[in-house]
């Protein structure tokens, strides 16, 4: 495994390796919103329920768009609350796929926490592993004492967004329907000069990322070889957060629109192309 690679994910056997050897993994099981249901299908032992909307973004606004980044402060009172200290080793993980636990993995790194993985297949691989699971999440601890402070990814805003569509390459992380749009309805698209690289092409058909060299040449196929400035949205920063942890495995260091489509098509005096084509 790549150095890169090793950064970013961490395979069920190392997981389980880990979780074997006492408690400094703090382990999160990402899901998006707390919707008060319990998780179907169980949990990996000794994992803390956790959110996207809750407890790794800040309030929805017209300009930070769906999923803006959380205050600091209160992020980091989340990570205390889940028993992060400065030498744990936190692993994020979900059930769908991917993007909710990438966002987590981004967010922390955001906060300046880099000892965070993100499980490779999410609670697919570990079922795949023969793996135990229990029926509930484990109750989090508190009495973490890390501190974190915000900026340490790169973020970018609409206008660099647009400035890196024009001379660099900009990739749309979201599906091919998304990027496209629907011709009546003239909110949706993609930010003209956008090239389509939808999350999904990561991974191969088990839900793992596919290898070093395979993300590397893909990106490379498309311009995303670090050569020129790279950077990376989706709809709400989920997807676009799974796309910066597949170049982070590759060797490139992307910048995120946090925004994304939600905060850019909010605003009606930003142009929009439709179409397969970057425009």
């Amino acid at each position: 495994m790549s150095e890169a690679r090793a950064r970013t994910l961490i395979g069920v056997d190392e997981l389980a390796s880990r979780l074997g050897a006492g408690p400094r993994v703090v382990l999160l099981h990402v899901r998006d919103e707390d919707t008060g249901k319990p998780i179907e299908g169980g949990v990996i032992p000794g994992a803390i329920d956790v959110y996207l909307a809750s407890d790794f973004s800040g309030a929805p606004t017209k300009e930070g768009g769906k999923r803006p980044l959380p205050d600091v402060r209160a992020f980091e009172a989340n990570a205390r609350k889940w028993g992060v200290n400065a030498d744990s080793f936190v692993v994020v993980y979900d059930d769908t796929s991917g993007a909710q636990a990438s966002r987590a993995w981004w967010t922390f790194r955001w906060a300046g926490f880099d000892n965070v993985r993100i499980l490779d297949g999410g609670i697919a691989a570990w079922k795949a592993a023969g793996r135990s699971l229990d029926q509930q999440p484990a109750k989090a601890p508190g009495g973490g004492a890390v501190s974190l402070s915000a900026g340490n990814m790169p973020t970018i805003e609409a206008d660099e967004a647009q400035a890196i569509a024009r001379n660099g390459v900009l990739l749309d992380a979201r599906g091919k329907a998304a990027y496209v749009g629907e011709p009546d309805k003239p909110a949706t698209g993609h930010i003209p000069g956008a090239l389509l690289a939808p999350s999904a092409g990561n991974v191969g058909p088990d839900g793992r990322f596919k290898s070093h060299e395979e993300l590397r040449d893909s990106f490379a196929k498309i311009g995303a070889d670090g050569s020129k400035p790279v950077a990376v949205y989706c709809g709400s920063g989920n997807a676009a957060a799974h796309a910066v942890a597949a170049l982070h495995a590759a060797g490139v260091v992307a910048p995120l629109y946090v925004g994304s489509w939600s905060a850019w098509s909010a605003d009606p005096t930003r142009p929009v192309a439709q179409g397969s084509e970057p425009g």
